[in-house]
């Protein structure tokens, strides 16, 4: 699940763009796959489709949200350019297409209100037992086309947090 969360989030990023063999294979793990290419979102000098194009092929039903995501700045609610994100951290789902935003586990996850909780009050259990499912297959292989890796150093704390570990250890043996 972790994995899909960092992928969903990478894949609905702005500056994610699909070549054809890749929107093929892709489509290729969709159950629900009509067998119909998307209009690609970019026409020239080559074909080009957005992670937000294939995300909006899961979305079951006519579902709709407005979410913010979980770094979304509470200043930009606020003036007359409330709709505009500068940093994609406004999700909005119309009609069962993701339109803008970046998707999180604030925004797609079981917190109330998310992706998932509206497609399980809308549509029910069985509908958005198989939309969770299809999440997993279709996010997981473009995950595998895309790939993501992590080193040592991206798992070293910092000083302060070292120093806050140490204290909490120290802490705990004092207190058995």
């Amino acid at each position: 699940v972790q994995d899909t969360l960092t992928a969903v989030r990478k894949m609905t990023k702005r500056d994610v763009f699909i070549e054809k063999e890749q929107m093929m294979n892709i489509l290729m793990f969709l159950p629900s796959w009509d067998g119909k290419m998307p209009q690609p979102c970019i026409l020239k000098p080559k074909p080009l489709w957005t992670g937000k194009q294939i995300f909006s092929l899961i979305i079951p039903g006519n579902v709709n949200m407005i979410r913010t995501h979980s770094t979304h700045p509470d200043e930009e609610d606020d003036g007359p350019y409330k709709w505009i994100s500068p940093g994609d951290t406004k999700v909005m789902v119309e009609h069962g297409e993701l339109v803008m935003g970046i998707l999180c586990k604030k925004t797609l996850g079981t917190s109330a209100g998310s992706l998932l909780h509206i497609c399980m009050l809308e549509l029910g259990h069985e509908v958005c037992g198989r939309f969770y499912g299809n999440i997993q297959t279709v996010i997981n292989n473009w995950l595998l086309l895309e790939g993501h890796s992590i080193g040592i150093g991206d798992t070293i704390a910092d000083p302060q947090t070292y120093l806050e570990i140490q204290k909490a250890i120290k802490k705990a043996k004092e207190d058995v």
